[in-house]
């Protein structure tokens, strides 16, 4: 049975709607089939908040089934009506803003004020985007390309798609795997991580509420190893999106090219901060504590490696550091904090052994330890930069998920450039600069899917997400997420009525 756990009305004022089970099937919750149950978990006092029964094979065969009966009706609707089931949609969603605001801080740890002012209206603006580009399939132009044939181009939906989102930005994370593949006209299964699924939860919900078919959305709340690999080696799914790590990445990979599926993969970052010596000082600081400390590090274009020319370099690590101390860490609902918690305990030891080991090569100038008192319980750790580092060592090379900050200086506009460069990573940069030529030469050198010029974070909803290299494939948001959860098909119509063409002579026959 559920148990809703210890939180508080005012910190979990949904949990009523999660009495039913965590698994969202043809439009209704279920209980998982796997026999195992499992919490979630505030990371920033270590109690258990909600229990649930995890997903099973069964209940991934369930989903599927599900998508694939809705998706031919889903799939006949014109573009306009998808579109306004999402308008709908993105009004329900603001509607429960803060709903989804306090459960999204409850299982993540996160602010309220970084959920209420980023994740949530993100959300909706990310519906409203995708609202609108359900309206607009694009194609070449129809034309008569051969002379003798009328050619033009139809997008279609590609069928059920499986995908599986991360623990970071649940929320986010479900909203960019399930709407451009809705607007498209296809029907999905998403795997949310087992320790987020509330806000995934909430947001099939909220769909449903807004009129959305059943089985168009659907949620299976399991493991990676039992559920995810079911969903994504499943024979009728069609395409499966993942985000994540960059080592289950190709774990998805062999899995999903078993059976030939389209595959779109967001995986790791590790993105460099290029500070040039004609960069405005005080902005460059700002910018990298903000880049570095957002989500508590737990994000995949956070910048982690300051690349610093030598004649600013003193002064940035001396003022990063204090600015860094600066930063509140505390309750994720308190209206004073900054900071909040990693994920679990686990993730915060990850972190901390991150660190240790960095201390036999370089030195911490700031934080590098979890705060004891009233914090002691959570999964705090305080903000952290690290200097004298060498380019190929692990705290610069190896993706932490964590409030750390690696400094290391450069001297010439080619080595800050190299220096970026190298890591496996390509998902996004940023680099600093007073001169146009400069930051114009970052913006082409740097391989990376998003370069910032003299910022580091913000993201819209009409430009493109997705990385270089062993940060994945593939677009989150934007028209060009949307063209990727469709079919393109060429159609050509005969303009001759000739029944022996020309062309007929090169099989059979002669002129």
């Amino acid at each position: 049975m559920h148990n809703p756990g210890t939180a508080s009305q005012e910190r979990f004022p949904a949990a009523d709607r999660f009495a039913e089970g965590a698994q969202f099937i043809a439009g209704r919750l279920t209980k998982g089939t796997s026999g195992r149950r499992h919490a979630v978990v505030d990371p920033a006092t270590g109690d258990e908040v909600y229990t649930y029964d995890l997903a099973g094979t069964d209940d991934v065969d369930a989903a599927v089934a599900a998508a694939r009966a809705a998706f031919p009706g889903w799939a006949s609707a014109t573009p306009g009506e998808r579109s306004d089931a999402l308008h709908r949609f993105a009004a329900v969603l603001a509607e429960r803003a803060e709903d989804f605001a306090r459960a999204e801080s409850l299982q993540c740890g996160k602010p309220l004020k970084l959920s209420r002012e980023f994740d949530v209206p993100g959300t909706v603006d990310n519906t409203a985007f995708f609202a609108g580009a359900a309206r607009h399939l694009q194609g070449q132009s129809a034309g008569e390309y051969s002379g003798d044939h009328t050619s033009y181009v139809r997008r279609e939906p590609i069928g059920v798609v499986g995908s599986i989102a991360p623990w970071n930005y649940p929320l986010q994370m479900a909203a960019w795997k399930v709407l451009p593949a809705i607007a498209a006209g296809n029907t999905i299964v998403l795997k949310p991580a087992e320790l987020t699924p509330l806000t995934s939860l909430l947001f099939a919900q909220a769909a449903t509420a807004a009129g959305l078919p059943d089985g168009v959305i659907n949620i299976v709340t399991g493991t990676g190893r039992e559920a995810g690999e079911h969903l994504v080696g499943h024979p009728d799914v069609a395409m499966t999106s993942f985000t994540g790590s960059t080592g289950v990445g190709k774990r998805v990979a062999e899995v999903a090219t078993a059976t030939v599926k389209r595959l779109h993969l967001e995986l790791g970052g590790k993105a460099p901060f290029v500070v040039f010596d004609d960069a405005d000082l005080d902005a460059a600081v700002n910018g990298a504590v903000a880049g570095a400390l957002i989500n508590t590090g737990q994000d995949c274009t956070a910048a982690t490696r300051a690349y610093v020319q030598r004649p600013l370099y003193e002064a940035f690590v001396e003022r990063t550091a204090a600015l860094m101390e600066t930063v509140r860490l505390g309750d994720p609902f308190a209206p004073g904090t900054d900071l909040g918690p990693l994920i679990s305990h686990a993730q915060r030891d990850r972190v901390a052994g991150f660190v240790e080991r960095a201390r036999a090569y370089a030195r911490v100038v700031t934080g590098g330890e979890a705060p004891g008192g009233d914090l002691a319980k959570g999964a705090y750790y305080r903000p952290t930069l690290i200097a004298g580092a060498a380019q190929d060592s692990e705290i610069v090379q190896s993706e932490i998920f964590g409030p750390v900050l690696v400094v290391l200086p450069f001297d010439t506009d080619d080595e800050g450039i190299r220096l970026a460069n190298d890591t496996p990573y390509g998902l996004a940069a940023s680099a600093w600069s007073g001169s146009v030529y400069r930051a114009n030469r970052a913006t082409r050198d740097i391989k990376a899917g998003c370069v910032w010029i003299n910022d580091h974070i913000p993201i819209i909803s009409e430009m493109p997400h997705g990385g270089y290299k062993a940060s994945g494939f593939g677009k989150d948001m934007s028209m060009y997420s949307f063209e990727e959860y469709t079919q393109v098909k060429h159609v050509m119509f005969d303009n001759t009525a000739v029944a022996r063409k020309d062309w007929h002579r090169t099989i059979f026959g002669d002129r």
